[in-house]
Parts: structure tokens; sequence; C-alpha cells
């Protein structure tokens, strides 16, 4: 299975910045048995689109990572939106409750979740901390979620 991890940050971008965030779902997306491509864009909504668009074919899985607060430079959830089929909006309600749970700041995550033809994509919070936790939200539904995108037979527990 393949994933992509698309770091979106000004910062991070221009060289100012370590890429903590997006080493860190990179690592947790290797743990989970994917190959990852990465890829760094500024927060310029084009820029967003045009990746999405771009890994949308060759992976089953993107994450995002910053741009998703309430800054007038936070584009991700509107870049995102405009490459979207379908929202997803279960994952993006659970991720903020789980953020919400943990700080008052959850209230201000505008990140969404989709499908882009037969790819997941989920935005996340820049900071490793938010997306870590994000991870391990969306980790237990994530193989389920490609496996139905896939059109696989699927196996799991009823709970």
């Amino acid at each position: 299975m393949k994933a992509a991890v698309i770091t979106i940050s000004d910062g991070v971008s221009s060289g100012e910045r370590a890429d903590e965030s997006g080493d860190f779902l990179e690592a947790l997306l290797l743990a989970e048995g994917y190959e990852v491509e990465r890829q760094v864009v500024p927060d310029e909504r084009v820029q967003i689109a045009t990746a999405l668009r771009r890994l949308t074919p060759l992976v089953q899985v993107i994450i995002t990572t910053g741009g998703t607060g309430l800054a007038a430079r936070d584009v991700t959830p509107e870049a995102t939106e405009s490459v979207l089929d379908r929202q997803a909006p279960g994952i993006a309600q659970a991720l903020r409750m789980d953020s919400i749970s943990k700080t008052p700041h959850g209230l201000l995550s505008r990140g969404v979740a989709g499908v882009r033809d037969r790819t997941l994509i989920v935005n996340l919070p820049g900071s490793p901390g938010g997306a870590r936790d994000g991870f391990e939200v969306l980790k237990p539904a994530l193989k389920h979620a490609v496996e139905l995108l896939a059109n696989e037979p699927t196996a799991h527990e009823q709970t």
C-alpha cells in the first residue's frame, strides 16, 4: 500500500523549520506497512490542490499536516475541498472531538477529510503532537477505508 504525506508550511518549504510533523507521520505510516511519498508545499491554495491532484493516482492515502487553523494563511481545508469528490465528515468530526478532549485549541481546527477517486485524503494539524494524535484516531479505520475504496473484500469484526 502507498501513502503520501504533504507538509503544508511556509516555514518548512522555505527551509526555516524542520518538518517534524511530516517526519512523524512518515514513521507512523511506515510502521503500518505503507510505502510513503513525501512532499512539502507552502500555504498556497493552488499549490496544495495541485499536490493533492498529482498524488491521488499514485497512492491510496494522502495525509496532510499543517494549515488547518484560523490564520489567514491556513487554507488547507479549502484547497482539499476543491479536489474532493466526496467528504468523509465522520473522520474530521472524530479528529476534532479527540483534539478538543486534549486542548481547547482543538476548537479552532478546520481540517476536512474525504475521497478523490479511490484515494482517502485527511487533513491533520501541523504540530507533531496534533499529527500524532490525529493519526492514532485514524489508524483503527484506515485499512478498512483503503479496502473499501479499492472495492476489495473487507473482513472486520462487528462491534
